[in-house]
Parts: structure tokens; C-alpha cells; sequence
């Protein structure tokens, strides 16, 4: 029996692959704990199967970390760093620490947006392996930006002699013992295929989510195509524009197309909730409202909702795709993921961080089509919909990506190359 830490930034598509990795070590008798600056988000997606070391940090879009909606492309990414990551890095440090000498575990899993589980780990001379929920940091996305990479460079280093041992120089992203990989490189591409490093393509951790009740199946009409429109949570503030484009070129294909729009900050005016108790997914991560609770997804009847569009707050997303026959997002790859893995292909309109990474990933994996998120028309973007509806490329392609993601092994494969990784360093 072996002890694993895992580390997580409190971003809940970055906890939702450990998820069935943690759950698969614990049924195999092996010990699991959780580090993290918001508890109760790990309590909401892990239950209650193991304990959680609660950690000091910022809290995602509260004071300093609210990065405003507007800001894109490099300023957006400067912000993520320089406001959040780096700082949640500092802030969670301490605990780390208190947690491996409480738990002792015998391998640290550090997400990729976790440094302090890294640097901790390489301190205390324990193994450590990367946690890589998104493809991104594969493809370099830095690349063609040498200041910020020179500023990100002197960033990390300072944080190395604060957390880390002086003497270490392996980047806190990528563990010189094993990254997982929650992807492969059907959709990765080239550039991350030929990096090198121990790093295990392992495909998305795709597990089954608690969801509670109110979704109405009876509304989908077998004689259409199903469209998903969702932009995840983390974009509630920045989607008005575009779901209103989304909605008057899903309005205009009604005699062939219904479409499903999430929109968690009810930036259409549509969406009500109805109360279907505390437990409740969103589209893929929950709703988080200002009280730190999660809300419901479902929604009573509205002048918004009619036999055309369906305006949710939230949607039980694994169990939408299985009847989806295309899905339009932002790029996150969490999302990307789930829709390939049900084969479906993408209208992608990416906003910022690693999403334009990803995007381009979809497009040239051909299994999508991309769309300028702040300036797309109806027409465009209808098109773009039309495209991936009806030209057999797309579709092929994904069913392609999601065959090569089913055969990477997912949990099970993160959790035998960690149970590896712990054997090799007994």
C-alpha cells in the first residue's frame, strides 16, 4: 500500500480528472489525501473518501484574482500568472508541507497550475508526478512571446528559492519522473508528440458525476440535431455577445437544429432556477454562487425557453453529449475532451489562457471549426455550425480522436503508471 497527494489548484476542471484516478487508487487499498485552497470545492467533486488538507490562496475571479472580462491574449495570460497562479503557489506552500509531513505520502501528485505540490515535493526528496489536465503547456504557448517567457523564467526561479530546493532546476510544470498527459496526441498534435520527458498520454479521466434531477429529456426532439452551447463557468462575465450570436443562429436553423445554451450568469435574461436541492453539476463544473454554494441546474418555463431553445443555468453535460450532435464552446479543454470522447465535433471559440492552444489543436485535428469569439456574426458562426453538422470530415475525425482517448486507458492508466512511480522509489 502506498500514500498519494494529490495537489489542486481550486479549479474544478482541474480536480475532475484526478477524480477517478484518486477514486481507482483508494479502491486498491492505497492511501489518498487532498491538498487545496478551497476544501469544500475537492468535498462537492470528490466526496468524502478521503481527507482534504485545507490550503491558504486566492480565490478565482475574487478581488485581485477577478481578472476583467475584456482582457485577452497576452495581457490575459500575464494576469492568470502574475495574479493567481503565482501567488496561489506562495500562499499554498505552507500547507504542502504540513501535509506531506502529516500524510507522509510516497508519491505527490502536483497539477500542472499547482507549482507549490512540485517544488514541496523536490524539497522533501519525495517523487512527484505532474498532473497535466490540459494540453496546452505541450505546445509551448508561450512561444513567439520571449519577454514574457523571460518574465515567467525569473518568476519561477524566485519561487524555487522561496518553496523549492535552490539546488533543483526541473520546471515545476513538467516532473522529470512522470507526467500525466489527459489527452493523447490524436489531439495534442506533433509539436507535443516529440517532446520529450517521461510523459504518459493517458487520455481524459472521464467518471461518472453525481447530478441531480429536473433535466427536461422529454423536450429534445429525436427528429433534430441536438447543438450544446456552453462557455463553462469560468466565463459567466464575458459571454453575453456571444450566446445572443449563438442563440439567432440556432433560431434561424429551428427546422432542423434545437439547441441547449448554458448560461450560468443568465446573461440572456432567460434562465430561472428551480430549486433540485444542494448537490447539483453545471455543464461541467457547478455553478458557483456567491454563498460558496453550487446551484441547481434546471429551469422553469420562460419567454426565453420554447420548442427551438432551451436556456439552462446548468446541464447534466456527460449525459447531453451521449444525444449531442455537435457542441459550441470556448476551447476549454476539459469540455473539448468530453466532447471528442463522445465523438462529437466542435464549433470552438476560444477567449483566453490555454484556449487558443486548444482550439487550434480541435482545427487541426479537423474535428472543428474556429470562430473569432468577439466578433463572429450569426452568419458566421451558423456556417461554422452548418460545417461540423453536415460535412462527414468533422465528425469522422472526432470519432477518431474519442476511439484513440477510449484506448489511452484513462484513470486506470494515470493510476498504474502512479502505483509504478511509487514502486520505483521504495
Amino acid at each position: 500500500m502506498s500514500g498519494f497527494l494529490f495537489v489542486v489548484p481550486p479549479l474544478v476542471g482541474h480536480i475532475n480528472p484526478a477524480v477517478g484516478v484518486a477514486d481507482l487508487l483508494l479502491a486498491r487499498g492505497h492511501r489518498v489525501a487532498w491538498a487545496c485552497a478551497d476544501p469544500g470545492l475537492v468535498g462537492r467533486l470528490a466526496g468524502d473518501r478521503a481527507p482534504v488538507f485545507p490550503c491558504a490562496g486566492p480565490v478565482p475571479g475574487v478581488g485581485e484574482a477577478r481578472r476583467p472580462p475584456d482582457l485577452r491574449g497576452p495581457e490575459a495570460l500575464k494576469f492568470l500568472w502574475e495574479w493567481y497562479l503565482l501567488p496561489l503557489a506562495e500562499a499554498m506552500a505552507p500547507e504542502v508541507r504540513a501535509a506531506v509531513e502529516a500524510f507522509r505520502p510516497d508519491v505527490v501528485v502536483a497539477d500542472q497550475q499547482a507549482f507549490s505540490g512540485g517544488l514541496v515535493a523536490e524539497r522533501a526528496g519525495l517523487p512527484w508526478a505532474t498532473s497535466a489536465t490540459t494540453s496546452a503547456e505541450f505546445a509551448d504557448p508561450l512561444a513567439g512571446l520571449p519577454r514574457v517567457t523571460e518574465w515567467l523564467a525569473e518568476r519561477l526561479a524566485d519561487l524555487r528559492g522561496s518553496v523549492g530546493d535552490p539546488a533543483g532546476d526541473a520546471d515545476p510544470r513538467f516532473s522529470p519522473h512522470l507526467v500525466l498527459a489527459f489527452s493523447t496526441v490524436e489531439l495534442a498534435g506533433p509539436t507535443a508528440a516529440a517532446r520529450g520527458g517521461p510523459i504518459r498520454w493517458v487520455g481524459p479521466s472521464i467518471t461518472a458525476r453525481p447530478a441531480a434531477a429536473g433535466f427536461p429529456w422529454d423536450w429534445l426532439d429525436p427528429g433534430r440535431a441536438t447543438v450544446l452551447v456552453t462557455l463553462g463557468t469560468a466565463n459567466a462575465d464575458a459571454g453575453g455577445r456571444f450566446l445572443a450570436v449563438c442563440r439567432e443562429a440556432l433560431r434561424a436553423r429551428a427546422d432542423r437544429v434545437q439547441g441547449v445554451v448554458v448560461d450560468p450568469g443568465n446573461t440572456l435574461g432567460t434562465s430561472r432556477l428551480r430549486s433540485l436541492g444542494a448537490d447539483a453539476a453545471s455543464s461541467r463544473d457547478g455553478i458557483p454562487s456567491p454563498d460558496g454554494t453550487r446551484a441547481p441546474y434546471g429551469a422553469q418555463p420562460s419567454p426565453g425557453h420554447d420548442k427551438d431553445l432551451l436556456v439552462l443555468p446548468a446541464v447534466p453535460q456527460l449525459a447531453l453529449l451521449e444525444r449531442a450532435d455537435a457542441v459550441v464552446c470556448h476551447a476549454g479543454h476539459n469540455t473539448v475532451c468530453e466532447a471528442l470522447w463522445h465523438g462529437v465535433p466542435l464549433v470552438v471559440a476560444p477567449i483566453r489562457d490555454d484556449q487558443p492552444v486548444v482550439a487550434g489543436q480541435v482545427v487541426d485535428a479537423g474535428a472543428g471549426v474556429r470562430v473569432r469569439f468577439g466578433r463572429v456574426t450569426a452568419a458566421r458562426l451558423g456556417a461554422a455550425l452548418d460545417a461540423v453538422l453536415h460535412e462527414p470530415g468533422h465528425r469522422a475525425a472526432a470519432e477518431r480522436i474519442g476511439t484513440a482517448f477510449r484506448a489511452a486507458g484513462g484513470a486506470t492508466a494515470a493510476a498504474d503508471s502512479l502505483e509504478q512511480l511509487a514502486w520505483e522509489y521504495r
